[in-house]
């Protein structure tokens, strides 16, 4: 008799975990159970609908340090498998990938129907069998067995495997196996601000800005953009990765720093006298000296710093030049909310890592009870790497089925 293997969650861990142990062991019974009409819905938006599923960061040690909660838990899993072996099964699969200028990484097709595609022809291939609209109610232990109940009808499964990423339900469903849950809150979003110097210019963006938070020790350097509504970029999103924790205590009310040079104040302050200099009889507002500050961004922090429209550099004072080196520099913002990143929701928050085996993906208190994904306490920046987990975690959970 075949044993039966239940994944809860039709998403991307759940159709790793399902397709690696059904490939694996032809003797397994796997099923996902998905709560939606709809599988891989994540997939499907991911990237702008391209479909970002992994980075092209070939390390362990290096892969790590792009998730504030799992670092220390991942690296093992990482060095058995990580983004070299990602990328090799789904080309092994028929679909072609491609490395960005940024080192993300996309299917060529530049479309996450091709992702989607190939997850179900391979889980098809397998064996694996997909029910949908089959939301968890309750999931209960039964001697060496568990007992899954949906809205529909009861499933008896001798391996269990989590994969449902955020969903407040069950983790409250897993809390009553008795595993700890850690509180979810948002991990990647941008910041609301409401400011003159940034309050006009949505669409404006400078190439390396760096990025902090008052009385937060951690500081991090990339593209920022200007939106509608504040700040959003890839330094502001890793920003509020790390940041997650200590944001939501302050309650999304809390002041950040844009270096938009990315360079020292001295170093700034002595480039703007060699300026001076060059250029005396030139409008101090007409053009930006610093390739990397739009001439848009640049009429605002030469305003900020007190700086007349009409004003030529031969007239600028010390004190003013000063003022506009802390404005390129140190540019402080009062942000008052958060805005979620686009459809790509992740929390900061999820079973407990301390209670996990992560040689197996197993818990430490059910036997033949697994995780995968986002459903753990693991969250990463922007850029694949949120996948990169579900992969790896589905990768081995699968095999230790």
């Amino acid at each position: 008799m075949k044993q039966k293997v239940i994944i809860i969650g039709g998403g991307a861990a759940g159709f790793f975990t399902a397709i690696t142990a059904a490939e694996n062991n032809p003797d397994l019974e796997v099923i996902i159970l998905e709560k939606s009409v709809k599988v891989l819905q994540k997939v499907k938006v991911s990237g702008g609908g391209r479909c970002n599923l992994t980075h092209a960061c070939f390390t362990p040690d290096e892969l790590v340090e792009f998730y504030p909660r799992g670092r220390k838990e991942l690296l093992g899993p990482f060095h058995r498998f990580m983004t070299g072996d990602t990328m090799e099964w789904f080309e092994n699969r028929g679909v072609p990938l491609k490395i960005e200028e940024d080192n993300r990484v996309f299917p060529e097709s530049n479309s996450s129907q091709t992702i989607i595609d190939c997850f179900r022809e391979s889980a098809r291939n397998a064996g694996v069998e997909v029910l949908l609209d089959q939301n968890v109610e309750a999931i209960s232990k039964t001697k060496d067995q568990f007992k899954i109940t949906t809205n529909s009808q009861n499933y008896i499964a001798d391996k269990l495997v989590i994969t449902t990423g955020s969903n407040p339900k069950i983790w409250e469903i897993i809390r009553k196996l008795g595993h700890k849950v850690i509180q979810p809150v948002p991990s990647l979003f941008t910041f609301k601000i409401n400011d003159r110097r940034i309050g006009e210019i949505p669409g404006v963006s400078v190439p390396n800005a760096t990025v902090s938070l008052i009385n937060f020790r951690f500081e991090t350097n990339g593209p920022v953009l200007i939106t509608h509504w504040g700040l959003s970029g890839p330094a502001i999103l890793k920003l509020s990765a790390f940041g997650a924790l200590f944001l939501a205590e302050k309650n999304y009310q809390f002041n950040v720093t844009v270096n938009w040079l990315s360079k020292d104040f001295s170093t700034v302050l002595e480039e703007l006298k060699d300026v001076k200099k060059q250029f005396s009889k030139k409008l101090i507002s007409l053009k930006s000296p610093f390739k990397e500050i739009p001439r848009r961004l640049w009429e605002k922090l030469v305003l900020a710093a007190e700086i007349r429209a009409k004003q030529r550099w031969a007239d600028i004072s010390n004190k003013q030049l000063e003022n506009l080196t802390n404005q390129l520099c140190h540019s402080t913002f009062n942000a008052n909310g958060k805005s979620t990143f686009k459809e790509e929701f992740v929390a900061a928050g999820g079973v407990d890592l301390k209670e996990i085996n992560f040689k197996r993906f197993e818990s430490k208190i059910h036997k033949n009870l697994f995780f995968a994904g986002e459903v753990l306490n693991i969250d990463a920046v922007t850029g694949g790497f949120n996948f990169q987990n579900a992969w790896t975690g589905g990768f081995i959970a699968g095999n230790s089925i």
